[in-house]
């Protein structure tokens, strides 16, 4: 037996194997310490080998799935050893073959799988100039392709799609971002080869080429695809009847997002990595898993079809009407998760409690056109007549199969009575047993006079009867002992025997015919099985569609205008997830933007909803390009190709990048990718490093936004010099969010308003955050210092006093170090040399400068900053 395992174990050596040993699936060597190790299972020992106790572990096999889930969760792969011979046949070990390996990308069983979430296999493949990128979700058969230039795009997909598993080739060179990946595979090179892969695909498909699929040129990803269709076939040993198309997803078909801006908007994700307050928790009241795993893949994945999101939107108009998406949801709730239980059927993994929903989802479909034709619109006509009805199937299913199954086909009791009349002998063979027994009962103690003789039935000891051992020596001659107990014997009579023999073989008759019977069922239904995909693919947009319509009309959403003109403009938009979470009435605000009023420069107090009111925008827009309604009085809304953030601070010390460091590398992104259709989001740039520099890098990235890309930007700062730019470039407008001081408190309004904020309240905040007060009474001190000078000539003065203590050799000409932008000074520039108001003249204050600075240690923009500044002074 040994020696089976250990030729089976040597073809799966990376994989655990589940062997199994009669009831149980047993793990040996090193399988086993891991497993007792992940599982928290004991680890025994067995036999020798090599004079060394081989140590072994294992679970019932009728909860294997429990273990199999927590492995899967690990990350970890299974090999499924099963016995397939015939115990009364076999001479020697049982005949055993691996059956299934079970990988976390390669999941279709409702146990393991979470079922309002998607579960993709992925591969990766760089040609030396792209990636390919290609992605299957084995328990619904969607097969996606992509490609991308660079590998920030293909972060971004890989946090988008967050695929189970990943697959790459031996010699790829992988990043950060895989490399953090727990479900990584490296497969060989020929796995990749761009002619096997095409040979495979249109095995796959039934076709002489991959023309009609559209993904003939997308080579890269080919390569990528033909790798994830052997590693499914090599795992799933069965044939894939579900997986019958292929499609190619293109970055300028959709709203683009990198995986920063994904995190930021906390859209399916927060920023501790949990579904709390997020958009698809406020979105998601969907009525079928599969519904909502359409709904998040919409969310991540915006489209700038303007005639398909418009389609959407007029779907949705007409379920609201007079609140039609309430009927809907009853018939959609009993649909269930059709998509993947056709997934299993196509798998022949089906259990029969998939039928049973089958069933029910085929008996809702007639109510569901109905409703739809009610609906009375052509967006929702062209869904009905892909929905289709399927009267045929839902009979057969109603006369084959028992409203209740059981869980597994091998228990038996899962076809109907009067489906088969054979069965229904054998079964009836079988159920007479206990009216016979009884009836022997009555006759054998009528004629050995035992009152206490019975007459049962066990699956170890078949038939017997039984007589306590006080009564043992009125038992006759021709009762045969079949077993002693403590206080009883058991005996058997010929005419027992015979019946047990005759009872037991209807039984295993019965349940032969019942699989049989059931497998029959499947290929039946797996006739139909690609109008069926299709359907459940349209019942789970309806599904969209009407769980939309139910949030656009209980949350007081609007329908948005989408137009090519180069504009955004809301109408008291709202944050869809903050206003959910707050118990107080949330403040609407307004956001105007246009081909002349491209950057707004907003200003503030922390906590005085800066970040909030950037972000509802972001998601107004995504929502808008989702088909979705939004969050707002009106909005209209103009052609937008990307959404970029640059929010939060965050360090990334496992690469060794410091929380400015990672600022700037978002920044950089967004500089090198944003187009004037874009949506960018900066929320206090330069602020990890000192204020010269930090105000020079918001200077120069408002500018190369602004007057460069041209793109939308909402760009919030606590820089009071970036204010000015509103007078000195036409696209650049200030607006703040309003708030009151009183004493030493502070009231945030949350109200948006025009113009720049007059301070940054940054003490009352420290105070609200409970700073303590003789803290705060300092820096009061040397907040006035600093708004009068005095604090800065106190630091000159300190410093030439070190320098006078130094030797001659060593004292070097200093330079002031008047900090720019300090957030809680309203007269920044008064700190200046330049704008010294003791100076006579300002040529005297231009002369005091120069005496200051080294022109060789200026940076181009600070030089550039002088020359600005001079030119202000000489026009005062």
């Amino acid at each position: 037996m040994m020696v089976q395992y250990l030729g089976l174990k040597a073809q799966h050596p990376d994989v655990l194997m589940f062997y199994r040993m009669g009831d149980f699936y047993e793990l040996f060597y090193d399988d086993a310490k891991k497993a007792s190790r992940l599982l928290d299972i004991s680890l025994t020992q067995r036999g020798k080998s090599g004079g060394n106790a081989i140590p072994m572990a294992g679970v019932p096999h009728h909860a294997a799935e429990n273990y199999l889930a927590r492995l899967v969760q690990m990350g970890e792969s299974v090999a499924i050893c099963e016995q397939i011979g015939d115990p009364g046949m076999t001479k020697g070990p049982m005949e055993r073959q691996v059956v299934r390996i079970i990988t976390p990308g390669t999941l279709s069983d409702e146990a393991l799988l979470v079922e309002r979430q998607d579960n993709c296999l992925a591969a990766i493949f760089h040609d030396g100039q792209q990636f390919g990128y290609a992605m299957l979700d084995v328990s619904t058969g969607r097969f996606v392709l992509n490609q991308f230039a660079t590998e920030e795009a293909l972060t971004a997909e890989l946090q988008r799609t967050q695929p189970a598993e990943l697959l790459y080739p031996e010699a790829f060179a992988y990043f950060a971002a895989i490399e953090a990946r727990k479900s990584l595979r490296r497969r060989p090179e020929w796995e990749f080869d761009l002619d096997t892969a095409r040979t495979l695909l249109c095995q796959q498909f039934g076709t002489r080429d991959l023309i009609g699929f559209g993904v003939e040129q997308a080579t890269t990803a080919l390569s990528a695809a033909g790798c994830v269709l052997q590693y499914v076939k090599d795992t799933q040993r069965t044939a894939l009847p579900h997986i019958n198309s292929i499609s190619l997803e293109r970055s300028q078909d959709m709203v683009v997002m990198d995986a920063a801006t994904r995190r930021n908007l906390e859209l399916t994700l927060n920023l501790s990595g949990t579904v709390e307050n997020t958009l698809a928790e406020v979105l998601d009241n969907t009525a079928t898993p599969m519904g909502s795993r359409l709904l998040k893949r919409w969310i991540h994945q915006p489209s700038r079809n303007l005639a398909a999101l418009t389609r959407r939107q007029d779907s949705i108009a007409l379920l609201m009407d007079q609140g039609r998406y309430e009927d809907l949801r009853a018939p959609l709730r009993q649909v269930g998760d059709m998509e993947r239980g056709l997934a299993r059927l196509a798998l022949r993994s089906a259990r029969p409690r998939d039928l049973s929903r089958l069933r029910s989802a085929l008996q809702a479909l007639p109510e569901i056109q109905q409703q739809l034709a009610d609906a009375n619109g052509a967006s929702l006509t062209e869904l009905a007549a892909t929905i289709s009805q399927y009267p045929e199937l839902a009979e057969l299913l109603e006369q084959a199969v028992v409203n209740t199954p059981p869980v597994l086909i091998r228990d038996g009791g899962v076809i109907r009575d009067g489906f088969n009349a054979e069965l229904d002998e054998l079964r009836e063979l079988a159920a007479g047993a206990h009216r016979y027994l009884e009836a022997l009962e009555a006759r054998e103690k009528a004629a050995t006079g035992i009152s206490t003789l019975k007459v049962a039935y066990n699956r170890v000891h078949g038939f017997y009867i039984e007589v306590s051992r006080a009564s043992a020596d009125q038992v006759p001659l021709h009762y045969v002992r079949r077993q002693t107990l403590k206080n009883n014997e058991r005996y058997i009579i010929p005419e027992l025997k015979e019946y047990e023999d005759k009872v037991l073989n209807a039984q295993g008759k019965g349940l032969a015919l019942e699989k049989k019977l059931y497998e029959a069922l499947l290929d039946r239904l797996l006739e139909h099985l690609q109008p069926l995909q299709r359907s459940a693919g349209a019942l789970a947009e309806l599904d969209v569609f009407a769980n939309l319509a139910e949030r656009a009309d209980n949350l007081d959403y609007c329908r948005p205008t989408l137009t090519e003109d180069e504009l955004i403009d809301i109408e008291a938009g709202r944050h869809p997830v903050v206003e959910q979470v707050m118990s107080e009435p949330f403040i609407a605000n307004p956001l105007n933007m246009s081909e002349q009023r491209k950057m707004l420069l907003i200003t503030g107090p922390n906590m005085g909803g800066k970040s909030t009111y950037m972000r509802q925008t972001a998601l107004i827009v995504l929502m808008a390009y989702m088909g979705s309604f939004v969050p707002a009085a009106s909005a209209r809304i103009g052609k937008i190709d990307r959404i970029f953030t640059r929010i939060g601070a965050s360090d990334d010390l496992a690469s060794g990048r410091s929380t400015f460091m990672v600022e700037m590398t978002e920044t950089a992104n967004i500089l090198n990718n944003a187009s004037r259709h874009s949506l960018v989001l900066m929320d206090e740039i330069g602020r990890g490093t000192s204020t010269y520099d930090g105000l020079a890098l918001a200077w120069a990235c408002a500018d190369a936004l602004a007057n460069q890309l041209h793109a939308y930007t909402l760009f919030a700062t606590h820089y009071f010099e970036l204010t000015e730019l509103a007078g000195l470039w036409s696209a650049v407008a200030n607006v703040h969010l309003d708030a009151l001081e009183h004493d030493d408190t502070i009231a945030f309004m949350h109200s948006v308003q025009e113009g720049a904020a007059s301070r940054s309240y940054g003490l009352q905040v420290a105070a609200l955050a409970g700073v303590p007060k003789p803290v705060l009474a300092l820096a009061r001190t040397k907040l006035g210092e600093l708004e009068t000078g005095q604090l800065l000539a106190a630091s000159e003065q300190a410093k030439q006093s070190e320098t006078a203590k130094l030797p001659e050799q060593n004292k070097k000409p200093r330079k002031s170090k008047a900090p720019i932008g300090r957030e809680d000074r309203q007269e920044v520039q008064g700190s200046l040399p330049l704008f010294d108001e003791q100076a006579d003249t300002p040529l005297n204050a231009a002369l005091l400068l120069l005496d200051e600075i080294e022109p060789d240690e200026l940076t181009p923009r600070q030089a550039l900053e002088l020359m600005y500044q001079l030119k202000q002074r000489r026009k005062a």
